[in-house]
């Protein structure tokens, strides 16, 4: 059974313990690809990179390309009710917040495409 876990951190070190982190990191750029706004991870991006050019990344889209934003977020299949949540008042920790959804929903497809394949 999927549990989501509670926090970039540990996402990301669930993803390296079940050796799915790589999985993790093509799945994430082949969705900003889809929604056109490439992002350049190299495979070879450490987690802690990850978390922090993805959270760059989030942060800039809501600042100065808020409809780029929008779609990304429907690419990616994130749940519109969790963001609808979320306090917008300070952007940094709001792109935070994002950057864990994404993560999470791209970590939720590639555990059920291992898992079930």
């Amino acid at each position: 059974m999927f549990i989501a876990p509670l926090n970039t951190d540990a996402l990301l070190s669930e993803a390296e313990k079940e050796f799915l982190y790589l999985k993790l990191v093509e799945q994430t750029k082949k969705d900003f690809n889809l929604a056109n706004e490439g992002i350049d991870f190299p495979m070879s991006i450490s987690p802690d990179e990850l978390k922090i050019q993805l959270h760059e990344k989030i942060y800039r889209l809501i600042q100065y390309k808020f409809a780029e934003y929008l779609n990304l977020l429907y690419i990616i299949d994130v749940s519109e009710e969790e963001v609808k949540k979320m306090d917008g008042s300070d952007l940094v920790v709001l792109a935070e917040q994002v950057s864990f959804l994404i993560l999470k929903r791209e970590w939720q497809k590639v555990w059920f495409r291992n898992k079930y394949k």
